[in-house]
């Protein structure tokens, strides 16, 4: 598959950047007793490089999930972090935002896209 051109505001990176948001919020308010609203700095850094992440993605609206990608671009501390945060906030992300759970798990079960060796 040939790269696309970063696209930060396709409807795919949109809804991927309102799921990270949701997820960092419910564990940042679960775990740092943030207030509603606010992140505690590490999950906004948390959350800053994810969205830096997604604008660079290859695959834009062709995507799977994050953890399934075969290119893995996630520094293995952040990969540690939002294992961490995936884990505690998918199954409550279910409760608080179905429609998002819903298209997350959908996104997972597509394929993984792989780039071309050109």
């Amino acid at each position: 598959m040939k790269p696309q051109p970063p696209n930060p505001t396709h409807k795919r990176m949109v809804r991927e950047k309102k799921t990270i948001t949701y997820m960092v919020d419910l564990y940042c308010k679960a775990h740092h007793k943030s207030p509603d609203g606010e992140l505690c700095p590490d999950c906004q850094q948390f959350k800053d490089y994810a969205f830096l992440r997604l604008d660079k993605c290859p695959f834009q609206d062709k995507k799977s999930t994050c953890g399934k990608c075969t290119i893995q671009c996630y520094k293995p501390d952040m990969k540690l972090q939002v294992r961490k945060i995936m884990r505690y906030s998918g199954p409550r992300l279910l409760l608080y935002h179905p429609g998002l759970a819903l298209h997350h798990a959908w996104d997972n079960h597509r394929k993984a896209p792989t780039l071309d060796k050109n």
